[in-house]
């Protein structure tokens, strides 16, 4: 998509690659289920997945729902090997050489009845993150640039406690939802949170990649609904020099983001600041921050998706929402255009969209941008 040297395309991907997405209602597997369908190259869904990013072809891409496989053999170099290396739907095949995951706490299991239900299943709505295995829904970074891994600083293990002034989820009563001994070790992060370097021709461009919890799937204590608002909040904090003084990463070193070198937030925040059931101040402030540009992606096949819709122009996912972001810093970076992978009926592309079944149930976001 791009040639000159200074400008690259960035995008996010919730691409639905995890085990509930390929086995009937009510049927749990693990990693498995993905494994298997990463090594035939014909699972006609991630076929579509690679189709889909082979035609926008950015430069760096973030997939969210993209099971952490420990073994990358079995994981991100099947899905590359196998399905972007090959040409699909007549598109061209596309090279990522370099590529960053790890762990994440969805489906980390916790001792404790975290959701109140009078079981402590610890899996579900009882793992530290919402999923029935270790690495469901994980994140996986795609890069054509080097990613400099001795920099990587990642906040899995950050205490949810730790944030100053973050919500608290209360039982009717008034007293707290969750139990002394699981609130003191509880994460904030759903997934986790990664600031992850890119040296794009000797300019450094830092990714801020989060995956927030969504902010339903609760009761009257909102307990999803706060966690989303506070995984957003965490950026916000991070790029707001001594505001986030308290944060401090997997390794310990304490700060937030002190570089004057620019940055690109992704991901699927699980949050619009218009529409759906987040609590919206925690999406308002990040689009509004001094630091933050926000590009407002649309495509037409969105607006013929919900034509009575205000907002539908810069929808990204098919339950009506802007949920999936691409936010460039304004120090250092020149928005060129951008836009979201969503073709209407007729449009080059459109079969790749059609149904959920096809691909996903959100589409890719992309930014095309220059760095100065």
């Amino acid at each position: 998509m791009t040639t000159n040297a200074t400008e690259i395309t960035v995008a996010t991907f919730n691409v639905s690659m995890e085990a509930d997405n390929y086995l009937p209602r009510g049927q749990r597997g693990d990693q498995t289920e993905l494994i298997k369908r990463l090594a035939t190259g014909r699972e006609p869904q991630i076929q579509a997945i690679a189709g889909i990013i082979q035609l926008e072809r950015p430069d760096v891409i973030l997939l969210t729902e993209f099971d952490y496989i420990a073994n990358p053999a079995k994981g991100v170099h099947a899905l590359q090997q196998n399905y972007l290396a090959v040409a699909q739907q007549g598109a061209q095949p596309i090279e990522y050489p370099y590529y960053y995951y790890a762990e994440v706490n969805t489906g980390q299991p916790s001792p404790f009845d975290l959701d109140r239900d009078g079981e402590a299943s610890g899996v579900g709505a009882d793992a530290w993150g919402y999923g029935f295995y270790p690495g469901q829904y994980g994140m996986l970074l795609l890069s054509r640039y080097p990613i400099e891994h001795d920099a990587i600083r990642t906040f899995r293990h950050f205490k949810w406690k730790d944030m100053p002034e973050h919500l608290e989820t209360t039982q009717a009563d008034g007293s707290p939802w969750y139990e002394d001994e699981a609130w003191q070790q509880f994460p904030l992060s759903s997934k986790s949170h990664w600031d992850v370097p890119i040296n794009v021709n000797g300019r450094r461009l830092h990714v801020f990649a989060s995956h927030p919890t969504p902010p339903v799937f609760d009761g009257p204590e909102n307990r999803n609904g706060k966690r989303n608002h506070d995984e957003i909040r965490f950026w916000v904090d991070y790029i707001s020099g001594e505001q986030g003084d308290y944060i401090y990463d997997d390794s310990g070193l304490a700060g937030g983001y002190d570089s004057q070198s620019p940055f690109v937030i992704l991901g699927d925040l699980n949050a619009s600041p218009v529409e759906g059931d987040a609590i919206k101040a925690g999406i308002q402030r990040l689009l509004t921050h001094p630091r933050v540009q926000d590009p407002k992606p649309s495509s037409r096949g969105a607006v013929e998706h919900s034509p009575d819709q205000p907002h539908a122009a810069h929808h990204t996912a098919i339950w009506r929402m802007r949920a999936d972001y691409v936010l460039p810093s304004k120090a250092g970076i020149e928005v060129v255009r951008s836009g979201v992978f969503w073709p209407a009926s007729g449009d080059t592309g459109y079969e790749l969209v059609q149904k959920r079944e096809t691909s996903s149930d959100h589409r890719l976001v992309w930014v095309q941008m220059r760095l100065k």
